[in-house]
Formats: structure tokens, sequence, C-alpha cells
């Protein structure tokens, strides 16, 4: 242990073996504790303060309110951001956590200069802050996430790619969801040498050289070696579900009174305390034959946490079956995320239309512009089946194009103040896994009557824009309309048309078209659309865009059982750029039309600039290991990752390990409501570099599109204005961005679970893999076949020894291979940033959890 930082091992106090938790006193915490008083049990937390003296304190300034983010690797570190974006508050031990827990709005009081965290300077200091459950922030990121698995929505991230495919990601670059990652970037930052540890065969000798601080009393250091730390006083909002999966297990003491009563539920995410929970919601035979459960997965509401415990109370609420199988895999993500998976109720489904088959009726017809003559189509992932929107593409006569987006008119069916808009507004998107969607609607509204299915007279809101062969527009319409799509393209379709632009496709290569419209026609519009999406998307980035676009991983499963047979990296192509394109296109005109007539309503998107502290850091990074790259602002940042790198192997690994490291630094993109953010220049779009930007094209999906297509129909006098005020828009923008960003969160879980059953089933397997951090003791790598991130132990592998050092600024390891043979010599390996490994992946045995081992090196 550093000397520096005086924690208490949890293992010498005893803690539960096996337990994830207990309220061990770290060296914040023991004196900060209550004073017993006689007759009762001691006090293991402080009591909260009261609610008039924590709202004084915040206006005082003696108090700071965040959320809450726990270090999944390391439970007993947590943090909240600092309001002034500095270097993250830390919050030492459990005690100082006073029984909060992930994603709660907390409010902390900073606790005396003396205690606060003493920062080593040196590349081996593990995390100093953020812990990192998502690397990047969504909307940053490229979107590459296969429609099919979810219109797009969800892993990705990409900083642009806010289309159809997500919108959301397009924003890029910036859901970072909070989790984030900085201390990744604070391993890699690999400042003043100071510690050098070398492990060699005969143990391990430490050498100090240095130039960061000797002291260890905090109160003589300058801020810059110092992390503030602070106690919870208070919970503001419990944000975490205080749902969570886990096992249980009977007590240790049987001889206890408590025994009789309760078992304990060890939840699987250690940062959840464990949980009493009553014998009576166990499975009968439990008590007699515990170890039939070892392996049932088990959901546990926690009820309450009192001062004087160390453990939680719960109720246990249902038992989900094996753990490492996909469905009680599955439902204990969506549960402990809080994902309402419920069939919708009665009173819903009764606000749909009764009498089937549905048709428009002639009144509705003449309040809207007739288009279904129009060759108008879709474009989606093969497997979609809510088909929020198409485009078409016309020519004049004067050489210009009428370019449309039409986006399925949701708001018709879902009316303001029913039923069906309450538990639209409540689950606030339709949360897309690996195996199957969560819809926001119905499946009547999402497969049938909204979505725009080929051949089908549909309602829809439609942009429409005359623009110039080179993407200039001259003109732009909003209305309502009726369209009839001619045919439902994949994007492997169009991908085909835009690749053979000279080929004539037979009737067989394509889905069913209309018969109004020829192949021919169809195939025109599309390569019009994309000589045009060109255009814009070159503009955009001259303009100052951002795009990262992340590895996506995507599955084929088989069809009876389920199983993960293959995985790949999704391939984000041409067919995907030019839908994007005029999404964004339709999303920012919308944003601008709503902003205008309801400066006080609007419900826009807004993504903050990257978090000061992580962008510090990653540019000492890049200046420590020769990167020339130019962080300025959105659209250099795009240059310099776009421009520096050449075409070969190497040079494309190292762009996917900078994309990642880019993507630390970046915050969420957040909806929010015009009138009650005064400041205009906080209304920006970061990542995509534009003053204005909403949702409006995905509102099957989206439910913060459902408002933004009642504001623009109220725009344009086609219906009484919204209901709701200022403060309601802003309280559900809040809802939306929670449930956005823990929707986001269950994705990546849902492929982590894929990949991690993939590797058990058909591993193990080898890839190449780049190195993006080195410790001292092992070192972090991407897996580039399986965008995967691992970080990889000197300990596991056949080594005689290691040995860590700093050349100049930059962290190296040098590994001393055993010899395969005997005769033979020690086959050294040094590993420093970029360097290119081979890696295996192997399933270790415990549900769900993989290794990465390094392949042995050649010895030529």
């Amino acid at each position: 242990m550093n000397n520096s930082d005086s924690r208490i091992n949890p293992r010498q106090l005893g803690t539960p073996r096996g337990g994830s938790y207990a309220a061990v006193p770290t060296s914040g915490d023991r004196k900060n504790r209550n004073k017993p008083t006689r007759g009762r049990k001691k006090s293991i937390f402080e009591a909260y303060m009261s609610k008039e003296d924590v709202s004084a304190g915040l206006k005082r300034g003696e108090l700071i309110q965040g959320p809450l983010r726990i270090n999944p690797k390391k439970y007993h570190e947590a943090f909240i951001p600092s309001p002034d974006g500095t270097r993250d508050i830390f919050i030492d031990g459990v005690v100082a956590r006073n029984r909060a827990l992930n994603g709660d709005i907390v409010v902390v009081k900073l606790l005396p200069k003396e205690q606060w965290k003493v920062i080593k300077p040196d590349g081996s200091d593990k995390e100093t802050e953020a812990t990192h459950e998502s690397d990047v922030p969504e909307d940053m990121l490229g979107t590459c996430i296969p429609r099919e698995t979810a219109k797009g929505d969800a892993r990705s991230p990409d900083v642009i790619i806010e289309a159809q495919f997500d919108d959301n990601d397009a924003e890029h670059g910036q859901d970072h969801l909070q989790d984030t990652l900085a201390d990744d970037i604070k391993k890699l930052s690999l400042d003043t040498s100071e510690k050098v540890k070398a492990v060699g065969i005969g143990g391990v000798h430490r050498t100090k050289q240095g130039d960061g601080p000797k002291v260890n009393d905090p109160r003589l250091l300058s801020d810059k070696f110092l992390q503030r730390t602070a106690k919870v006083v208070y919970i503001l909002e419990k944000k975490h579900s205080r749902a969570a999966t886990g096992f249980i297990k009977l007590l240790a003491d049987k001889n206890s009174e408590l025994f009789r009563r309760c078992a304990m539920f060890s939840p699987v995410d250690h940062r959840v305390p464990r949980v009493y929970v009553s014998l009576a919601d166990c499975p009968p035979d439990f008590v007699t034959r515990p170890e039939d459960y070892s392996n049932t997965l088990f959901i546990c509401r926690i009820v309450d946490w009192k001062e004087d415990s160390n453990f939680a109370t719960g109720q246990l609420a249902k038992s989900l079956g094996q753990a490492g199988e996909i469905e009680p895999e599955t439902e204990g993500i969506l549960t402990e995320y809080g994902v309402d998976f419920s069939d919708f109720s009665p009173e819903a489904l009764a606000c749909l239309p009764q009498s089937l088959p549905w048709v428009i009726s002639p009144g509705e017809m003449a309040r809207r512009r007739d288009l279904r003559k129009e060759c108008i189509f879709t474009i989606d992932p093969s497997t979609a089946k809510d088909l929020d929107d198409a485009l078409s593409c016309k020519q004049l006569p004067d050489g210009n194009f009428e370019v449309g987006v039409h986006i399925a008119d949701v708001s018709y069916f879902v009316l303001e103040e029913t039923a069906l808009d309450k538990v639209a507004s409540e689950r606030a998107t339709s949360v897309y896994l690996v195996q199957k969607v969560i819809p926001m609607l119905p499946k009547l509204l999402c497969e049938e009557l909204c979505s725009l299915n080929p051949m089908r007279d549909r309602l829809t809101f439609s942009v429409m824009w005359k623009v110039t062969p080179e993407g200039k527009i001259l003109d732009e319409w909003f209305g309502r309309t009726v369209i009839c799509s001619c045919v439902k393209l994949s994007y492997d379709h169009a991908q085909s048309m835009i690749e053979s632009p000279g080929k004539m496709f037979s009737p067989e290569e394509l889905p069913p078209v209309s018969p109004q419209h020829s192949i021919a026609e169809i195939q025109q519009a599309v390569l019009h659309l994309h000589r045009i999406a060109q255009h814009l998307r070159k503009q955009r980035f001259i303009d100052g865009a951002l795009r990262l676009d992340q590895l996506k991983l995507s599955f084929t499963l088989d069809q009876e059982s389920g199983m993960p047979q293959g995985c790949y990296i999704y391939q984000y192509r041409d067919s995907n750029k030019l839908v994007e394109e005029f999404m964004l296109l339709a999303n920012m005109a919308v944003a601008h039309q709503i902003y205008r007539s309801f400066p006080e309503q609007a419900l826009l998107r807004r993504h903050p600039p990257p978090q000061t502290k992580l962008l510090k850091d990653l540019m000492e990074f890049c200046s420590q290991v020769g990167l020339d790259i130019d962080f300025s602002s959105a659209g250099t940042l795009h240059k310099s990752l776009n421009e520096t790198f050449g075409a070969d192997k190497y040079s494309e690994a190292r762009k996917e390990v900078l994309t990642n490291m880019f993507s630390r630094p970046m915050q969420m993109a957040l909806y929010f409501c015009t009138g009650v953010l005064e400041d205009e220049t906080l209304f920006r779009h970061y990542a995509l570099n534009v003053p204005f930007y909403t949702h409006f094209t995905s509102p099957i999906r989206r439910y913060a599109d459902i408002i933004v297509h009642r504001l623009l129909s109220a725009s344009l006098g086609a219906s009484s204005p919204i209901k709701m005020e200022k403060e309601a828009i802003q309280r559900q923008a809040d809802h939306c961005n929670d449930r956005k960003m823990a929707s986001k969160r269950v994705q990546e879980l849902s492929a982590d679970l894929f990949f991690a059953i993939f590797v058990r089933e058909c591993g193990p397997l080898e890839s190449e893999a780049m190195v993006m951090g080195v410790l001292n003791e092992a070192f972090d790598v991407l897996v580039l076949k399986f965008g995967v991130q691992k970080r990889i132990y000197c300990n596991a592998l056949p080594l005689l020894g290691f040995h860590f050092q700093k050349v100049g600024r930059k962290p190296e390891l040098t590994l001393m291979w055993e010899p395969e043979e005997p005769e033979q010599e020690s086959v050294p390996q040094v590993i420093t940033i970029f360097t290119l490994v081979e890696v295996v992946l192997t399933s270790d045995g415990i549900p769900l959890k993989y290794s990465a081992l390094l392949k042995r090196p050649s010895s030529e």
C-alpha cells in the first residue's frame, strides 16, 4: 500500500468473506462516526441532514450536489463531478457514501484539507477519478449500430451520428454516461516519472526518482497534487432503481436469532450493499438445500438501510433462473436499470383505434397534403419493424431537387394527457437488446399503424426542401402529409444501388415494389440522395463537426436456440450516411422552427463541450506520446483524428484506440427546455457544431420526438398549443435524459452478455489487439476483431519477470517470457502505448466472465 494514501484495507478489518460490501471504515470515515449513546446500537452511518439545512447549505455554497458515481471495479471509491469542471470530488469508503447508491443525486460536505487525497503523480496511480462503464458518450458516436438491432439507436457512440441510426448517436460524443472513464485517462496519463517498479525473478525492488511530492500532509501541498474529499450528508433524489440481481445464502452464524428469520442476498454488482431478506420470501426448501440455489439468480428490492447496520434490508422479488443464461440475465439487467417491460395496461390499449383494419378518414385526408403518388421509400436494417422515417427525391425542371423526409405522425395516435401518453412518457424510449426490443408504444402502433410499411397509406409529418445538386438549400416546407411507401429497402439494398449505379436490378433482387413506381425510378432517387448527402456531409465537417466512430459489435443468433453463433464489427457505409445526413438536416430544421415559434417551450438537445479536466489529461497524454492533435474545437479534433493516419492496418488500429480515448472527456448530449436555460450559447451542440438541434425523426421509439411533433404541429397552426408549461417540459426532458442513459447502459450490457456467452460457446477466440494504457503490473488493450477492451495482468502470464519504467514520460513494460525449451533464451517483449499484440480470449468458468491472455511472441 502506498504510504501517501492512508486507507485501511477492508480485508484487515474482517470484511465478511466473499462479501461485496460491508461498511468498513476508511481513514476518512473513522473520524466522522456518531458518538454512540447508551442503550442504543452504535451507528455506522451519520444521520442525514434536514431538508432545510441542506437547502441553506447549498445556497451558501457550503454543500455541493451532484450525481454519485461508484467505481465498478473498486466499490469503496466514489466520485461526484466538481461544479467547476475540475477534478472530481472523491468520496472514500462506504461510510462516507452514507447509503447512497450509484446514480443517486447526493449532497456532500467537503472534509477538512488534511483529509484530502494526495494524487501520486506517477503513471501507475490507479483510479483517481471517474469510473467507467460505458466509455463513450453516445451522441458522439458514430452510431454504428445496426439498425437491425435497434433502429440504430443505441449502443453506439458516434459523434455525429444523429441520424436515423440514432440520432442520438450522432451527437456524438456525448453520452458519456457519466461514468466517465476518467480514470482510465488518468492511468494512461503518464505524468511525472515517479515510481519505477521493477519485478525481477528475485522479487520486487522499487526505485524512487522524482519530482512528485514527498510529503504526506495534504495541508502542505499545492492543490494540483490534491483531490478534494467529501462525505454524503443527504440524498436529494434516489435515481438508482434499488433493485439488484444476485444470489442468496444462509447466514454464517447458525445460532443467531437472525439465522432463523433471514437470508443474505449478495448482489452481483458490488456497488450495491448486501441485503437481509426474509426467509419467508425464499424458496421453501432453501434452508434445507441451500446448495441447490447456488447458481440461481434472484431479484431483490432494497426497502431500507438503517444507520446502525452494515447491511440493507429488502424483499426478494422473484427468482430469475440460472446465472449465465440469456433470459434470466436479460431480465435482471432490465430490472436493475428500471426498464418497464410489463404488458401495456388495458387503459393504455383503450386509447388505440378499436375498429380494425384502420383507415384514414376523409376529413383527416382533407387536412393533409397528399403525397401518396410520390416515389417515397424507407431504408432500414433488414430486421427493423418500427419504420419511423421515409425519404423522397424528385428532380425538378430547373435541375434542382425536391427532397423530403417523412416521419411517422405518432402524435396523431398518442394524444396529450391520455393513459397511453402517460405510459409512453414514463418509458421515454424503446430499449434495443441484442435479441429483442422493449417498445415504448404498443405493437399495434410500433409495427402497424405508425410504421411506414410499404404499400400502406400512412399519416406522416414531412419536412421538404428545394435543394441544388450540391446540397444548397433554397426553400423549406413543413407540414402534415399522407404517404404510401413504395418499397422497404434495407441498408444492403441501398448500398448495392450506390455501388453499382449503372446496374439494372431485377425484381428478385429487391423486396416487393409498388406497381406505381419502377425499380429504375427508385434507384435514381437513391443515387440523387446519395450525391446530395455527400455534399451535405462534406460541408458539415468543413463547418467543424466531429464524429467519433467506435467499433460496434453485432451478433448472428441461432434461430432455434437464440444463442449467439457469430459476431462481427458492424460496418457503417454510404447507405447509412445517406439516411443520417437527411435525418440531421430535418432535426436541425425542426429545432429552428419550434424555437422561433415557442422560445419558452421548445424541447431541444444540447451537447456541452468536453470536460476540461479530462481534456487536459488527454492533451498531456498525446503530447507525451508524440501525437500532434489540435484540441481547440470539435472540428480541429475531427481533422486531427482523420488526417493524422495512413490507411495501413497499424494506422487504422491506432485511430481506433485514439477514437476510444477521445470519447472519454466527452459529455452527454441532453434534452432541455429553452425557457429554463437563459443563456442561448448553452444551447449549442458541440459535436455537430450547430446552435440548435433536436430530435424529431424517431417518434415511435423516443418520447422527446413526440413532444417535438406536438410543438411543430402547434407552430404550423395545425393543432392547439401544447398544454405543458416550461417547468413540466424540463422535468420530462430530465426524465428522457435519465431513461436514455439507462437504455444505453442496458444495450451495452446486453451486448456484453451475448459476447461473454459467445466466448464461452465458441472460444477461445484469437485476435490482434492494440495497447491503450500501461500500468506497472498490467496493461489495457483494445481487441480489434471485437471492439472490446480488456486488462491483461502480468502475473497471469508465464513470465520469468517484468520491468516497468518510464522512457521519457512514456510508460513501458518489458516482459521476460519463460523459454519454451530449457536451453533457450528468455524472450523479451516490450509493451508500450500502441504496441500491436496477439491475444486469446478465454472463458473463466464463472458465468459471463472471460479473460484476455497475451500470446507468446514468436522467438524470431
